[in-house]
């Protein structure tokens, strides 16, 4: 029992422990593409119902998150004796059911943040800054960093749930670690409505974050970088409210421009 509980580092994890949620991952990423292609950068909900917009964000989730998850996933398929591959596919549904949840939030700040920037502009920029500053902030706080370790170091709850039984155990370890997940990326999550949520970029740069967070475990001093690079984002939107197109209605104008 012991070798199933190696330390987590991404050079040791077995591919075929993982490679389920790296596919489903891949391919979200294809699809989010795609859709991202046919709707655009725009402010707020992008015109989807809630049941629409969760659907997306899950999406999106899938191809950000389930990659950073899988020294979790490859120190509890060893744990297991069989069904390997189902039970690690339920690990993920867990985990994104957390994501799925946040995606109703998101997307009453999505509704909230279109309707500031059609009717309130200058409360919408504040907003957006005020996001950036919140990241930046929380990115320094031990209380980051103690989730932080929790999600790098996932040996401690896997010694928990191996005493999980039932035919949601699997899903509940997702659950769980999921909600770790929340607690150390929410203010990077958030800065996903400031810049819009079907921003590629914004897309592609935080899940590069995020996982350089997890997975390489650079230290306490990327977190703090990220942090700073947050602030000084959010000067850039206080002389250019453009730089927050999630918060900044297009206009007439600035399509010409475009």
């Amino acid at each position: 029992m012991s070798g199933a509980f190696a330390p987590a580092r991404f050079e040791r994890l077995s591919i075929g422990e993982t490679s389920a949620l790296l596919v489903v991952a891949a391919l979200a990423w294809i699809v989010t593409v795609a859709v991202a292609r046919t709707m655009g950068v725009m402010p707020g909900t992008m015109g989807l119902t809630v049941i629409g917009f969760v659907g997306v964000w899950t999406l999106m989730m899938a191809a950000m998150m389930l990659p950073s998850i899988s020294p979790l996933a490859s120190l509890y398929a060893r744990t297991m004796q069989d069904h390997r591959a189902r039970r690690v596919m339920l690990l993920g549904s867990g985990y994104l059911a957390v994501w799925a949840a946040v995606g109703l939030v998101a997307f009453v700040f999505a509704a909230g943040a279109e309707r500031l920037a059609d009717d309130a502009p200058g409360w919408a920029q504040a907003v957006a800054v005020a996001s950036c500053l919140a990241c930046g902030i929380y990115q320094t706080t031990p209380l980051k960093d103690r989730c932080l370790q929790k999600c790098r170091s996932p040996l401690g709850h896997l010694l928990r749930y191996t005493s999980f039984r039932g035919p949601l155990a699997d899903t509940f370890v997702g659950v769980h670690h999921g909600a770790w997940c929340l607690s150390c990326c929410w203010s990077l999550m958030l800065l996903l409505v400031t810049f819009g949520v079907m921003s590629i970029l914004a897309m592609a740069v935080l899940a590069t974050v995020i996982l350089a967070e997890k997975l390489l475990s650079p230290g306490r001093w990327f977190s703090i970088s990220i942090g700073g690079v947050a602030v000084a984002l959010g000067i850039a939107i206080l002389i250019d409210p453009s730089w927050a197109p999630g918060l900044h209605a297009t206009t007439g104008a600035d399509m010409a421009g475009m």
